[in-house]
């Protein structure tokens, strides 16, 4: 039985927001008590005890981390709030990669004792890269070692950004009573840590009195810079009113003047209802913002928005929506869409535009983690899951045909490390197929491909973690217990000269022959420039309707390459002449002449092995900073820089991902267990010739 959904909000009275930050900070706890003070839950759910709302699916219990990201909706103040809770572990980035993609707004969870971390730091720049608002909760401030001024310090150093308090911290540790609210120049004391727990207003404490009033300068003079009436309303009264501070603050927070900073402990039941009022105070409705762009145009840089029409959110609009993330769950496939324009109901038929074709909605529901509320209709600003898309994809827009647009594309990573599967039983084949294939429907970073020799299936993913919860997937939830091989490295091939190569594909023997003739110049591209494919033949010296069997042919023999077995990448072959037979050609024989271009023209054109390169981060305590760097230097590792802070020293390097198997454990027993990483792929180099060598000789 469905539950009954929630009154519809008008635009203003909506936040669609993300819950971010480095693993272990808080950010499920945090989300759980927000639900439980909203309503949405009535008990609390804890990392610890393995029955968070959020983390529903098993891995996410077992391990205490949040692998998906669950969207959620809340109501709070006569305000609906859809919050989409995301991974710390840098394996899952695409999961925050995509969540902010589609959020208004953001808070960001630092953790009280170690300040900003690495992953918070990634999670700050892909934020930087969408444009999100933000809001910093400072966490854990009940915690042995929490320092909220230390913790507020860090996002100066590391995020280099303009941080006011909104509040600052009374007592600290397990003295942590409550907060002074810089905003209303008042103390807020929780009466005991337990659920639900009361609190109440009183004057600030003497002795944080002079503090208080240095830091509400601050924050009246960085907030009101952005406020010409709010700093008229300063200089003729020597204060401002409260809702003018706050318009301010909002106004700051929106164009990314500052990032406003609260502070807590969601697990001690401490700072999490002003959050909520931040959250509706000074993060942006869907009216608040610009809206999304369009996608580029063919050839437009995807950075150059400018130009280019937004979205804006109007109920009355023709229908946008953006599909985001996508799960297979006990119901069938739920595709999540933040609706960005006009209004969609039950039983309407809307354009997949990306892929250009219709899909008729059928059922849509609002969710709360991994319960829903079936609706009838959807409006500007929602985010709801949809049921029974049969072909739409992440990232694909979804728009009226009356204005059939496209949205912005998201970006996704490129997979560095396969490895093989098979089913540990003859008749589990196909179950092992359809999971495999629904997961990677799931996640856009997950790709699958058949060995063409050994007829192996090969899973590419973004890290050894990613890989090993997919196959735990599978088994839980597919039923298919699996082989797995050793994670290999996704090595590529490209070449480094332009070759021009002429290839006649002959056969006759009797009834009707096969004739093709292809010449193809094949040319080397920049890093990440995929595989292009240009047509310069004139005067029919290629029939039109062979055209697409020769670009088909060299897009398929390139997941081969000729070196190693390896996928070639960025080159562009151009078409410039070939020869047909008015009997013997096909389609089928200019394919084959195609390959068998490709497989002659590349060994000419000096191919050569491309690695991928690792973005790593080693945070390491000050006295084994020498046996780190030893280290990485060992691994053929490119030190780019040292950053010291207090007593830890954050060490990065681009390093070749072959040579980071196994590195957790040997930064373990060189550090005692003190060194802590994070890695990400960054490009793709030539291998060195020893290497090169070893794995030609390999394939051979």
């Amino acid at each position: 039985m469905s539950d009954p959904a929630p009154s519809v909000s008008p635009l203003a009275k909506i936040r669609n927001i993300g819950i971010t930050a480095h693993i272990d900070a808080g950010k499920t706890t945090t989300t759980e008590r927000i639900l439980y003070y909203t309503g949405v839950s009535h008990k609390i759910g804890e990392v610890h005890d393995g029955n968070t709302t959020t983390d529903y699916m098993a891995q996410e219990r077992e391990r205490g981390i949040t692998i998906t990201s669950a969207a959620v909706t809340c109501e709070w103040k006569d305000h609906r709030i859809n919050i989409i809770d995301t991974p710390g572990h840098i394996d899952f980035n695409i999961e925050v990669n995509r969540s902010l993609r589609v959020l208004d707004g953001a808070v960001f969870i630092i953790e009280g004792v170690a300040g900003v971390q690495p992953q918070s730091e990634t999670n700050w720049r892909l934020a930087d890269r969408y444009n999100v608002p933000r809001i910093i909760f400072i966490n854990k401030l009940d915690r042995t070692g929490a320092d909220f001024y230390r913790a507020f310090d860090t996002l100066k150093e590391k995020l280099d950004i303009v941080a006011i308090p909104l509040q600052l911290p009374i007592g600290t540790e397990d003295t942590f009573l409550g907060v002074v609210d810089l905003v209303e120049m008042k103390a807020i004391i929780w009466e005991g840590g337990e659920l639900g727990a009361k609190f109440h207003d009183e004057p600030i404490p003497e002795d944080l009195m002079e503090k208080a009033k240095e830091a509400r300068q601050l924050l009246l003079d960085t907030a009101l810079s952005v406020d010409n009436e709010g700093m008229e309303e300063y200089f003729e009264n020597g204060d401002v009113a409260v809702a003018t501070l706050k318009r301010a603050i909002k106004t700051g927070t929106i164009n990314g003047d500052f990032r406003p900073v609260l502070c807590g402990t969601a697990f001690k039941n401490k700072g999490v209802q002003p959050l909520l009022d931040a959250v509706i105070d000074y993060l942006p409705a869907p009216i608040d913002v610009p809206g999304i762009s369009i996608a580029a145009e063919e050839g437009e840089e995807d950075g150059e928005h400018s130009n280019r029409r937004r979205i804006k959110a109007d109920p009355k609009a023709p229908f946008a929506g953006l599909a985001f993330k996508i799960i297979n769950d006990k119901y069938g496939t739920l595709t999540f869409i933040r609706v960005y324009a006009g209004t969609l109901k039950t039983g309407d038929t809307v354009m997949n535009t990306t892929k250009d074709h219709k899909e008729r909605i059928s059922r849509m529901f609002q969710m709360h983690a991994d319960k829903r509320a079936e609706i009838k209709e959807v409006h500007a600003g929602d985010i709801a899951a949809f049921v029974g898309l049969k072909d739409t994809g992440t990232g694909d827009t979804l728009a009226s045909s009356d204005d059939p647009v496209v949205l912005e594309r998201m970006a996704f990573p490129v997979p560095v490390i396969d490895i093989s599967v098979e089913p540990k039983t003859k008749d589990s084949v196909e179950k092992m197929s359809i999971g495999l294939q629904k997961l990677a429907g799931e996640d856009p970073s997950l790709r699958l491909k058949t060995d063409q020799e050994s007829g192996q299936t090969i899973l590419s993913g973004m890290g050894e973690l990613h890989l090993e919860i997919i196959i735990d997937r599978l088994r839980r939830e597919y039923g298919v217990d699996c082989n797995i091989g050793a994670p290999q490295v996704a090595y590529r091939e490209t070449i480094s000269q332009a070759h021009t190569e002429t290839y006649t594909h002959k056969k006759q023997s009797g009834g009707s022959g096969q004739y093709a003739e292809v010449k193809v110049i094949f040319e080397p591209q920049e890093r990440n420039a995929g595989v292009l494919f240009e047509n310069k033949t004139v005067g029919g010296s290629v029939p039109r309707e062979y055209i697409p069997a020769v670009e088909k042919g060299i897009r398929v023999q390139a997941d081969t390459g000729v070196l190693a077995g390896f996928q070639t990448v960025d080159f562009k072959y151009t078409l410039v002449d070939g020869k047909y037979h008015d009997v013997d050609s096909s389609a089928l024989a200019f394919e084959i002449a195609a390959k068998a271009c490709f497989r002659e023209g590349m060994k000419k054109a000096k191919p050569i092995i491309l690695e991928p390169i690792m973005d790593v981060e080693v945070t390491t305590p000050n006295d084994h900073v020498g046996d780190v760097v030893g280290d990485l230097n060992r691994r053929r590792g490119m030190i780019q820089n040292q950053e010291s802070s207090g007593s830890t020293v954050m060490v990065r390097a681009h390093v070749p991902l072959k040579e980071m198997f196994g590195y957790i454990s040997d930064l373990r027993s060189m550090t005692k267990g003190r060194a802590s990483f994070t890695m990400q792929f960054h490009h793709y180099d030539p291998v060195p010739r020893n290497v090169a060598e070893e794995l030609v000789s390999k394939a051979g």
